[in-house]
Order: structure tokens, then sequence, then C-alpha cells
């Protein structure tokens, strides 16, 4: 438990942009989203594609770790995966958007949806405006996204967004399929 803070004491809070959908809202991390990140995490189908391991998460200190993560990239880097708030409900529904830690073999945006909340075009509506956000800001010429082979539901929303396969990446030991999102072709796509 975090005790009170006494008057006058501040404590670091990272307050990054926040991207609005027409249904959802991409934002920094919170305190409130771990316990709902656990939980969708802690479907063994979800999590074997978004886990290192593959392996759901179950425990409250082990969906810590997995926001803490995530949030830090935000902390370390100024960016990171939007925690993605539907609009209507406002709970969080999964984490979309850049990721670039250390060794990762590109600059990457990334989608996981909650079980409950997919096939209505929140993957593909938040990954949209993510890599609308980083060709805004970012010098870069492409984004990549590391999708495994068998996972079929990813590769229609890389398609739904105009990426192309473009070879294979090794992934905590596991071969993912590498796909490309290219500046040129996101100017005509969006248009």
């Amino acid at each position: 438990m975090i005790p009170p803070l006494k008057p006058g004491a501040r404590l670091l809070k990272v307050d990054g942009p926040v991207v609005e959908t027409a249904r959802l809202i991409l934002r920094p991390w919170c305190s409130n989203d771990v316990a709902a990140n656990t939980a969708m995490l802690s479907d063994p189908a979800t999590a074997r594609y978004i886990t290192p391991d593959g392996i759901a998460i179950t425990t409250e200190i082990g969906g810590w770790r997995n926001a803490a993560v995530i949030s830090g990239h935000w902390a370390l880097h100024g960016f990171g995966m939007f925690a993605v708030e539907e609009k209507s409900s406002h709970r969080y529904i999964g984490r979309v958007g850049p990721w670039c830690p250390p060794g990762w073999p590109g600059f990457e945006v990334g989608w996981g949806i909650d079980r409950a909340c997919r096939g209505k075009g929140y993957a593909t509506e938040a990954a949209r405006a993510s890599i609308d956000w980083v060709f805004a800001g970012f010098e870069i010429d492409e984004i990549i996204h590391c999708i495994e082979a068998s996972n079929e539901a990813s590769k229609r929303v890389a398609r739904r967004l105009g990426a192309r396969r473009d070879g294979e990446v090794d992934l905590f030991g596991k071969i993912n399929e590498r796909w490309v999102t290219s500046r040129a072709t996101w100017k005509v796509e969006a248009n």
C-alpha cells in the first residue's frame, strides 16, 4: 500500500500525449490500468501473443511488472504503448502504440486488445491513430509490426493498415513475421 503524501510533497507524474479517435482514447498509463491489463493477460489465448514467454499472467505482481515495463518505457523514452480506453465506457480495453526497447528489431507499433473487445475494429482504429502520431512526431521512414505466424487476427489488422510482410525477426527465441508500414505508403493510404 502506498502511504498518503505529506502536504506539499510531490511525486513524478508521467504526463504524455493523449490521442483521441471516434471511439477511443489513447493515453499514458495510470495505476488504474494495472488490474485490467492483468485480467486481459490472464487469458492464455491473449498472453500467447503478448507476453514475452507466451504464458498467461495470473498474479497481481506479474501484472504490475508487465504494466511497469510498459509505463517505464514512457518514463525512459518519452513515448510508449498507449493505454487504450473505450470512450463510451471509460474502461481500459488494451494497449496499442510505439515500442522500441533496447535490442528490439526496429521501431514497432504493436497492438493488444482484450478478448471481450475484439471484433469491433478497435485494434485497427488505435493502431492507425498511433501510426499517425508516430509519423507526425518522428523522423522515421518505416514502422514494423512483429506478428507470430499463427496470429491471423493481427495479420488482418496489419493488412487493414496497409502493411506488407517483409521477412522474419527473432523475438525471445521465437520467429515472428516482420510486417512493415512505410511512410510513403502511409501518406497514400491515409488520404
